[in-house]
């Protein structure tokens, strides 16, 4: 199974996953400031940026362009419970 390295910037620590794995599983693990809302209907709050390896990660669906485009996010922002890791490096952060 292929693996990923996910480094998160804002507390500068660096896990490996397998492929198909969500972002915010691995953020919740290690403490990221990337939260969400899910659970209180505020969806949205997971919004992070991928400052690299943006095309590691999987496409995003119609439902996550919807929101991201609602909230008139950046090129490279995605929703952290959305994005799969498919293998080699990301860099992402909090919005």
């Amino acid at each position: 199974m292929a693996k990923a390295s996910v480094f998160f910037e804002d507390i500068k620590v660096t896990v490996n996953v397998p492929a198909g794995t969500r972002i915010i599983e691995i953020s919740e693990k290690v403490g990221s400031a990337i939260t969400y809302g899910c659970r209180e209907g505020d969806c949205g709050t997971c919004m992070m940026k991928v400052t690299d390896g943006w095309n590691n990660l999987t496409e995003p669906s119609v439902l996550e362009d919807k929101i991201l485009r609602d909230n008139f996010a950046g090129k490279h922002n995605r929703l952290a419970c959305q994005a799969q890791v498919l293998g080699g490096a990301i860099s992402v952060r909090p919005v």
